[in-house]
């Protein structure tokens, strides 16, 4: 009898399995394709465009440093597959005006077409206690992680409507999944970047638009470029055994995009949650150790 439930369930799960590729969405073709990325002159935003340029992809960077986007621009370039293939470069700061940026994505569309896909790399970070972060540092740090996702993202949600496609693609962090030391001014900008992703593709999913939340570890490497490329259409991306595990423990009421990404959840839920209070543990016992040490180091200045 127990064997019997096994083969059942182990047939169940392979049937899912199967049928798993034909309710998901299919991956955005990437030849010929406009693809912008915001944060583009450098780090990961770079590293993505020059990945989609590879695969014939029409890019559009959006960046500050105007320098910086021409010398992105040029190197990007080097790896063009074919000779219609166009670097569009646009200087402006996309956390600052949503005009500006609807209309610097409005020029951007007429040269090269509606946006098959936007990325959202634009971002930047400072780190400290709590107390010592100036009380500015935290309005600057919502408006570029957050609001310079919102505006863009703002911009061209109507155009994808209208054609029934697209794909956006938020760049969060593994500081967006997990609180961590020293980041109350960074944390919860990339955890807002979530909630905006998952409210966002409840309402556009019907119209074949697909939202992906990125949480890439805290280093700007072409293998989450890599990696993203064959993600297209999953809600989460992660780069690493921790980021599939922390993927896993935050899932929550996000949307999933395959029955086997579900399925997944639910079974490693229970000893990744193990895991990960192990992890929890193992932080607090640092920062504990490092402020017993910093007082003792206090005290004994103060009786030299």
């Amino acid at each position: 009898m127990l064997l019997l439930a096994v083969a059942f369930i182990v047939a169940f799960v392979l049937l899912l399995y199967m049928v798993s590729p034909l309710i998901s969405p299919k991956p955005l073709k990437l030849p010929g394709a406009h693809v912008v990325v915001t944060g583009g002159s450098s780090g990961i935003g770079k590293c993505i465009a020059i990945e989609c340029y590879k695969q014939g992809a029409f890019i559009t960077l959006i960046a500050r440093d105007e320098n910086k986007l021409l010398q992105t621009k040029k190197e990007i370039e080097k790896y063009s597959v074919n000779d219609k293939q166009v670097v569009l470069c646009i200087s402006v700061d996309v956390s600052k005006d949503y005009e500006q940026v609807e209309n610097v994505l409005k020029q951007a569309q007429e040269k090269l077409g509606p946006v098959d896909m936007l990325v959202n790399c634009a971002g930047t970070s400072v780190t400290g206690k709590f107390e010592d972060i100036e009380v500015n540092s935290f309005e600057r740090l919502m408006a570029v992680n957050y609001l310079g996702s919102v505006y863009p993202s703002r911009a061209v949600i109507a155009t994808m409507k209208e054609r029934r496609m697209g794909r956006i693609v938020f760049v969060s962090s593994q500081a967006g999944q997990l609180g961590l030391f020293g980041y109350t001014a960074y944390s919860p900008t990339k955890f807002a970047l979530r909630g905006l992703a998952e409210a966002l593709q409840m309402e556009v999913k019907p119209y074949n638009i697909y939202v992906t939340v990125a949480y890439p570890p805290d280093t700007d490497t072409p293998g989450f470029a890599e990696e993203s490329k064959t993600k297209q259409g999953n809600f989460n991306s992660s780069v690493g055994s921790d980021g599939y595990m922390l993927s896993i423990l935050t899932s929550g009421m996000s949307p999933v995009t395959s029955i086997t990404e579900g399925l997944q959840q639910v079974v490693c839920m229970g000893i990744f949650r193990i895991i990960g209070l192990f992890y929890l543990g193992s932080f607090d016992s640092i920062v504990r150790r490092c402020m017993m040490q910093r007082e003792k180091s206090e005290s004994a200045a103060k009786t030299e």
